[in-house]
């Protein structure tokens, strides 16, 4: 019977189940959308009931395949939408509130009295994290402050957190595991990244209570069991948050390596090896992974709004059929017009960090349509990651090469652009699936089917590269005209 892994890839607007088997071919996949709620501006929840109800959904569809195809499931890797904050009853495994989602902005005054306090620096040195609604900690006391006896209960012991992993891993567990894997810990505020633990100080300074809160492991291990709800025991052998999941799918494992995911938002992580380097540009130093309690570090830029600009496009104005129309809207223009597109939905990420700044479009003329929208929205992911990259750049750090993933790295035009835009060649890989490969690799590792990270990312295969095409003058040109867009965008705020 061939041995297989059924990764659980838990995004920010659908939760999918994919089978992988030991040399990280895709088998079969499954995926269900799920409601995003927006009670307030700025607000995002997800029901964890929908995100969980969602999950098993995919997996019965898989286990389900698995058998009629006489594949045995070795075990489970969970991949996971990060930051986003859950805080449920210990007893009864409920929730007392939706899931507060990490694009959620509620929580930019309590980040605003933080750093109005002269706290940023420390949280900083600490965490590796900049003081922003975006990380869980100022969630987590958000839930405890405003349901009512919530804080009460967690201070008595009565109340948990987790980041959706957490929370899969207790459900699929019926309770016996609360655990975070380092990666997510590391995006929570509260974990002292050069230590591996929770700090003291962190948590008085967000006002958590430290026995809410999950052990924190490795990203690959025995991490529990579960025992019924599959019709077999099947154990859970990986944990890792998505972005650095799709890193080891990448195969970004030395120093120096550098992807970028474009889904709802748009991550990039830089392999730093076993040393935080600290951004002095507003970048993030962050947990890559950890394996047998050593941590590999990062240099992360995150965007709020990547393919969630398509999705309003297509959803809330109905300019698209689906989001695949962009490719050939944009590929119809032969220029911007000068049209510019922030999508500051909800505010700006690195390397801006501004909560309150919204979205905004300059240039509109009476020739703008349909079309051109879909063009300056793509336009605006390549632009936003190309900031990225400068930020780097001032940090000292100089990328020669970009390994892309993610749903919208499918888009030629814009993985053309992305190249132009960066002045640098822009690798696609053959399996986009990276971040669900990232958690089904880790989960070989500790079954033992691969005897280390290099042995599993020698199956990487390049699918196309992209290299630059555009005058140089051209690149400074558009460039400079994101540059007063931004700055106009963010002068409208500060």
């Amino acid at each position: 019977m061939t041995k297989v892994y059924l990764a659980i890839d838990q995004g920010t607007t659908s939760s999918r189940a994919i089978l992988f088997d030991q040399n990280g071919n895709s088998l079969f996949t499954a995926q269900k959308e799920f409601r995003q709620i927006f009670p307030h501006p700025g607000w995002v929840e997800h029901d964890p009931e929908e995100i969980w109800q969602s999950v098993l959904d995919v997996c019965h569809q898989v286990v389900a395949q698995a058998d009629k195809d006489g594949l045995k499931i070795a075990g489970i890797g969970i991949t996971n939408q990060r930051e986003t904050t859950l805080v449920w009853d210990r007893t009864t495994g409920q929730p007392v509130y939706n899931a507060i989602v990490w694009q959620d902005r509620r929580t930019a005054d309590i980040c605003a009295g933080l750093t109005a306090q002269g706290a940023a620096a420390e949280i900083e040195q600490c965490t590796g994290l900049v003081v922003d609604p975006y990380f869980s900690a100022s969630k987590i006391a958000w839930i405890l402050d405003n349901v009512d006896g919530a804080r009460q209960r967690a201070e008595s012991g009565e109340l948990v957190f987790g980041t959706v992993e957490t929370f899969l891993i207790w459900r699929l567990t019926e309770g016996r595991t609360h655990i975070s894997d380092a990666t997510n810990a590391a995006r929570t505020s509260l974990l002292n990244i050069s230590s591996g633990d929770w700090d003291e100080g962190m948590c008085a300074l967000f006002n958590v209570p430290m026995q809410m809160l999950p052990d924190v492991v490795d990203c690959a291990g025995d991490l529990g069991r579960v025992t019924h709800l599959f019709g077999r025991e099947l154990p859970i052998l990986s944990a890792v948050g998505d972005q650095q999941s799709a890193a080891v799918g990448q195969a970004c494992l030395t120093p120096g390596a550098i992807k970028s995911t474009y889904g709802t938002g748009c991550f990039v992580i830089l392999n730093t090896g076993d040393k935080i380097v600290r951004s002095s540009n507003r970048l993030l130093s962050t947990v890559a992974w950890q394996l047998d309690g050593q941590r590999i570090y990062a240099l992360e830029g995150s965007i709020f709004i990547a393919g969630a600009v398509i999705q309003w496009l297509r959803d809330g104005l109905h300019l698209l059929s689906s989001a695949s129309d962009s490719e050939q809207m944009a590929a119809g223009l032969t220029g911007n017009d000068g049209l510019y597109m922030v999508p500051a939905f909800t505010g700006l990420g690195a390397p801006w960090w501004n909560a309150e700044a919204r979205g905004a479009i300059y240039g509109l003329t009476r020739d703008t349509g349909p079309a051109q929208l879909a063009r300056a929205a793509l336009e605006s992911v390549a632009y936003q990651t190309a900031d990225l990259f400068d930020a780097m750049a001032l940090d000292g750090v100089q990328p020669v090469r970009l390994r892309v993933d993610g749903g919208m790295a499918a888009n030629d035009w814009l993985m053309q652009f992305l190249s132009d835009v960066l002045d640098m060649p822009v690798d696609r890989p053959r399996i986009l699936e990276t971040t669900a490969l990232g958690a089904a690799m880790f989960a070989g590792l500790a079954d033992g089917a691969h005897a280390s990270l290099d042995d599993m990312a020698a199956s990487w295969q390049q699918d196309r590269q992209f290299t630059p095409a555009m005058a140089d003058d051209k690149r400074r040109l558009i460039k400079a005209g994101w540059s007063e867009a931004i700055m106009k965008t963010r002068l409208r705020v500060d």
